[in-house]
């Protein structure tokens, strides 16, 4: 800890000089003073890390300088006082001194006591540029209304005691991973492993053996032996998130592991130690799945020796302009977009919104917002329908995103891919005319067709737009155009990846080429499929009896011998 910053605050200048003497060897740029006015200037001018007071002083006692200014400053306070003053010690303790000495006391004690409260501004430190890191990272540990500043001293305290069992309570969407991220990050723990595991997403089957590992020969396929998640956090942290998941077997099996740091593979006849801290999260009311019988009540209440509960966002609204803003900024840097401000209309209505998803709705909102921004400002058009009120218009005659052309209830990815394909559609397939219609750079551009599986389609998009079509209908010229994308089932999978593409939408070039409709473009009897990218009736046929008397004989014959019966014919 060399060159922390510490204030001697002591009118006695003998023992002031050897207590300056004492932390100069220890590394730490000391400053003296022996009056509160002395000490008002220090504090204000060096902003030192820790202040070693005295409670009696000639003009007055430190308690009324820790009242004054100990809450604005991040400087944490020691007293020290005479066994006559402890009752002000105790009265500086309540105040927010970190700790005090009781004259006389030894060099060491004073040494030791002092270091304890250096890595109490270290951590407030670390927990400030947390904060002030997540404005870039686009982390949710950000608030600074009562409810979080709790949380945070919380951290704080927690951090030190990196052996204790923490659990994290809360809805789901309040970030109660990203806190889990940061006590671990500002614990001794912070170089070794953080193992996340979503017992939700682990098979019941496989729990067990993903957790605590398996020996060879432990069941059918364990070919070879392997360590768990459990044996990897070995010197770090395991953050258990989803933990009411855990089936009755496992949850033994942790509980004995938390108690004992030690534990046996599946199959295996020895017991494997790890020391690992253990942290959970869970969305349920735990007390009730105990009561209900789902989970052991000594796990839970070996859990619960160091709660944190995360409140909704709903009961932090303070937060969500600060949140809201952060989002904005971090999106607008990735989409590449100039957004400088969200509206006062648009701050109102999104601290009004109840947040049934918490900040992770908050931060979806923002994303869609971002994406859909024509301007510097974002503004109430951009906010979806459930949050600028219902009925889709506002104060003012603003309307909401349904009105500016998004659909009503449209996920956050049918927007972009919407924005995406008539980017694309306007500059006819240049991507880098697209992108600056969209307001970001052609390498975003390329990651999103990728992403909505449109590289494929747009191989085609020169063949098979509107204009063309319709003049290939026009001349009856072949159906060049469609079989680019339907003679390749591979293709069409790459080109609408979200889409469960059928046998019957792959036609093969020789079939087209012997079929009845060859020279016959395909638009003449599929009209829909003029629109690209296609639409879902695309793939509706006009009657055939418009050009066969004897239909039924037509779809046996052709380019349709696969379809068959009167699933054919619908």
């Amino acid at each position: 800890m060399a060159g922390e910053r510490v204030l001697i605050l002591e009118d006695d200048p003998l023992l002031q000089t050897v207590l300056a003497e004492r932390f100069g060897h220890e590394g730490w740029e000391v400053f003296t003073g022996g009056t509160i006015a002395e000490a008002r200037s220090v504090l204000e001018a060096k902003e030192p890390d820790v202040a070693l007071v005295d409670l009696r002083l000639p003009d007055g006692e430190s308690v009324e300088l820790l009242r004054e200014i100990g809450p604005s400053m991040p400087t944490v306070f020691v007293v020290m006082t005479a066994h006559a003053t402890v009752g002000s010690a105790v009265e500086a303790l309540k105040l927010g001194a970190r700790d005090y000495l009781e004259k006389p006391f030894s060099l060491e004690r004073a040494v030791a006591t002092v270091r304890q409260a250096l890595e109490v501004t270290v951590l407030r430190r670390e927990v400030a540029a947390m904060r002030e890191g997540s404005l870039h990272a686009g982390t949710t540990v950000i608030g600074e209304g009562p409810a979080m500043r709790a949380v945070f001293e919380l951290i704080e305290r927690l951090a030190a005691a990196d052996t204790a069992t923490v659990i994290i309570e809360g809805e789901s969407g309040t970030g109660k991973g990203a806190i889990a991220q940061a006590l671990h990050r500002l614990s001794r723990r912070a170089s070794g492993p953080f193992i996340n595991v979503t017992c939700a997403a682990l098979p019941e089957t496989l729990m067990e053996s993903e957790l605590f590992g398996h020996e060879k020969g432990a069941f059918t396929d364990a070919h070879t032996a392997k360590r768990g998640l459990v044996e990897l956090a070995d010197g770090g942290t395991l953050f258990l998130d989803e933990i009411g998941e855990l089936t009755p077997g496992v949850q033994a099996k942790l509980l004995r592991f938390i108690e004992e740091k030690a534990y046996r593979r599946l199959g295996g006849t020895r017991d494997l130690t790890v020391n690992a801290r253990i942290m959970a999260a869970t969305n349920r009311d735990l007390a009730t799945e105990v009561a209900a019988g789902r989970f052991r009540p000594d796990l839970y209440y070996r859990l619960r020796v160091m709660p944190i509960t995360m409140p909704p966002l709903r009961e932090r609204r303070e937060d969500i302009p600060l949140l809201a803003k952060h989002f904005a900024t971090h999106f607008a840097t990735e989409f590449a977009k100039h957004i400088t401000s969200i509206s006062p209309e648009g701050l109102e209505m999104l601290a009004a919104y109840d947040w049934p998803g918490n900040v992770r709705e908050l931060r979806n909102v923002m994303e869609r917002a971002v994406l859909l921004a024509d301007r510097e400002e974002i503004t109430v058009r951009e906010l979806p329908p459930e949050v600028a009120r219902p009925g889709g218009t506002v104060a003012g005659g603003a309307v909401t995103g349904a009105a500016a052309g998004v659909p009503a209830g449209g996920t956050l990815e049918a927007v972009e891919r919407k924005l995406l394909v008539d980017a694309l559609e306007k500059s006819q397939g240049n991507q880098s005319k697209a992108a600056q219609l969209l307001g970001i750079s052609r390498h975003q551009i390329r990651t999103r067709m990728q992403r909505y599986g449109l590289l494929g389609a747009l191989l085609a998009l020169a063949l098979t737009a509107p204009s063309a079509l319709g003049a290939q209908a026009g001349r009856g010229a072949s159906a060049l155009a469609c079989a680019r994308c339907h003679s390749s089932k591979e293709f069409l999978v790459g080109a609408a990846p979200r889409t469960f593409v059928h046998d019957s939408l792959v036609v093969r070039p020789a079939t087209l080429d012997s079929s009845a409709h060859r020279g016959i473009a395909c638009v003449r009897c599929h009209p829909r499929a003029e629109q690209f990218p296609h639409v879902a009736e695309a793939g509706i046929a006009a009657p055939c009896e418009s050009c066969h008397a004897a239909a039924d004989s037509t779809w046996r014959a052709g380019v349709h011998h696969f379809a068959t019966g009167d699933s054919a014919r619908a």
